[in-house]
């Protein structure tokens, strides 16, 4: 029985300590908005992109955000994995925000314009630039069209 008192006590006292989060003034909050992304890329192939990424705030009209992942495709007969980091700077446009987004491969470099929803689902068209072509692959480069799902793990509402 004081066992069960015991624990009731303490789930209600860790309930109010963490309901108080929620009080605290938007500049004691961690600005940065982190999780992981999925999505579609074609550029001289089809990849399946993940990765995980960060979004902060300078101020109320731009977000910065930085990503790094892998893009997974299946060419020539075998499966490919490709590292890649990203930035991408969207400017606040109430609910669609227009970006501008850079990615770098071992191999490409991809400048991207686009759109996207509250920056959830990202919408992009660009052209990539071989550099460095992967032996025993197709070069990269060319026309790309992306489409992107960024689901956000510590999105705060205040």
């Amino acid at each position: 029985m004081k066992l069960r008192i015991l624990s009731l006590f303490t789930i209600l006292f860790l309930f109010t300590t963490l309901s108080k989060a929620q009080d605290k003034p938007w500049k004691q909050h961690n600005k940065w908005i982190w999780g992981p992304s999925v999505g579609y890329q074609y550029q001289s192939g089809n990849f399946l992109k993940v990765s995980g990424w960060g979004l902060f705030a300078p101020n109320d009209f731009q977000y910065m955000k930085i990503d790094a992942g892998a893009n997974f495709s299946w060419m020539e007969g075998k499966t490919t994995v490709i590292p890649e980091l990203g930035f991408t700077y969207y400017l606040n446009d109430f609910v669609f925000f227009p970006f501008v987004k850079a990615e770098l491969t071992p191999y490409t470099i991809t400048p991207k314009v686009g759109a996207s929803l509250f920056s959830i689902v990202d919408l992009g068209i660009g052209y990539g630039f071989d550099y460095n072509t992967k032996k025993n692959f197709k070069p990269i480069d060319g026309i790309t069209v992306s489409v992107g799902v960024n689901i956000p793990l510590n999105f705060h509402i205040y």
